[in-house]
């Protein structure tokens, strides 16, 4: 399969890392690039794809999502999400370590890294946890799981509550090389809340959780990073304060990136109304003030990276009483759509730059061989069709669970092919029956 030769002749051709964007040919072979210009001649034997009006670009890269194995696979498996992550574009994705039990040392790393390559579509690169069992107690064995495979250390799901431990977590990730990710959530400050504290939450009687929370640990991790020089990744960013802070600490040269979701940049706490659990997340949906301010983070590139935080639940789960279900939705699926529509529609960004923030960007964050159309590089390619309208239906989704938001919702791109390593894994006119069987068959 590594020697088929695929040429996609006509199309749009936008590779942020390299500056392109133009209307030419890309070859892939051997799993690699092998050549992108005008007129591109075709080698004996090549799969060639009329690709004129549709857009080709490095394949999307997601660095926070959520798989659920070991421990959840009536949510997700490696296979399912993997899939899924492809039919959305994806082409390399960030696995948490939140599972059950957590991804805490290198067997548990080599276990997500082989499931990974049998599930044959998006490559899943493990985060590995800081801490031992994410208690947050003692620091996990990092450099054992950056050689089975691990590409950074989160305890995502949980903040790192002691300083001292990501202190410690900072200064060894700066010997391997690799970020630590954090959820910043004072969990003094957001005990017992469900949604954003506002007059929202007040008007339905929800506890809610302050943008305080949130800003505290922002604080706390610059000034970490900065005393360090370690490389600390800010998840899921949803506050004003957050991205002022951020930015305030790049102007200083901390070695920080900074990540934004869909939803926090699309949504604000009124889609909460009505007590919408498929709108309950961590960090919780906030104000319209911080809803923008996370956009004109995107824009300005304080946000480097756009991740998804695809977080699966069972429909079980989330149709209990709203103080009751858990913090999550799923994305991976919509996230494409959602950047064309909101983002790039709405003016924030031009294309190329989406592209960078779902790609080019995030690849460059977490040290993956991705992001770009390079001469050489991995053939990760995505293609998609920038125009094309569909309406978000969560039973056509590959993802094992439902839980969006944005049912209903009609939006602006889509993905058509996903090629992973010069292998066509994703081809929508074959449709998602097929990676539907292929996720179970190697799952």
């Amino acid at each position: 399969m590594a020697e088929r030769k695929v040429l996609l002749k006509g199309g749009r051709v936008v590779d942020p890392a390299n500056g392109v964007d133009a209307t030419i040919d890309v070859l892939l072979a051997n799993g690699v690039v092998a050549s992108v210009g005008k007129k591109v001649e075709a080698p004996e034997g090549a799969d060639v794809r009329d690709v004129s009006g549709l857009v080709v670009a490095p394949g999307l890269v997601d660095v926070h999502v959520h798989l659920r194995e070991p421990g959840g696979e009536h949510k997700e498996t490696i296979a399912s999400g993997a899939w899924a992550a492809a039919v959305g574009g994806f082409t390399s994705v960030c696995a948490m370590p939140n599972t059950d039990p957590p991804i805490d040392d290198p067997a548990a790393v080599g276990y997500v890294v082989a499931q990974g390559r049998r599930a044959g579509a998006a490559r899943v690169y493990p985060v590995g946890a800081v801490s031992i069992g994410m208690k947050g107690e003692r620091l996990a064995l990092m450099g054992e799981m950056v050689d089975a495979g691990a590409v950074g250390v989160s305890d995502d799901g949980l903040p790192v509550h002691d300083s001292g431990l990501m202190r410690l977590a900072l200064e060894y990730a700066t010997t391997f090389g690799i970020p630590v990710a954090d959820h910043c959530e004072d969990r003094t400050l957001s005990r017992g809340g469900s949604m954003h504290e506002g007059i929202v939450s007040t008007r339905l009687g929800i506890t809610g959780i302050p943008s305080a929370a949130e800003n505290v640990i922002v604080a706390r991790d610059l000034i970490l990073a900065e005393l360090t020089g370690g490389r600390i990744h800010i998840q899921h960013v949803s506050t004003r304060t957050g991205v002022e802070m951020i930015r305030a600490a790049k102007s200083r040269g901390v070695a920080v990136t900074a990540e934004a979701t869909p939803h926090h940049y699309t949504l604000t706490h009124e889609a909460v109304a009505g007590y919408r659990t498929d709108a309950k997340v961590n960090p919780p949906l906030r104000t319209a003030s911080d809803r923008d301010a996370v956009r004109e983070g995107v824009k300005d590139g304080t946000l480097d990276c756009i991740a998804t935080d695809h977080a699966p639940h069972h429909y079980d789960e989330k149709e209990q009483a709203f103080e009751d279900a858990p913090f999550g939705l799923v994305g991976l699926e919509t996230a494409l759509g959602l950047g064309i529509t909101e983002l790039v529609d709405g003016g924030v960004l031009d294309l190329p730059a989406l592209i960078d923030r779902m790609s080019t960007t995030p690849a460059r964050a977490f040290s993956l061989s991705a992001g770009t159309l390079s001469e050489g590089a991995p053939a990760d390619v995505l293609v998609f069709d920038p125009e094309e309208e569909w309406e978000v239906d969560p039973t056509g989704f590959v993802s094992r669970s439902r839980n969006t938001p944005f049912a209903g919702r009609k939006l602006r791109g889509r993905a058509r092919l996903t090629i992973i390593g010069g292998r066509l894994v994703w081809d929508a006119a074959v449709g998602v029956e097929h990676a539907r069987r292929e996720a179970r068959r190697r799952g």
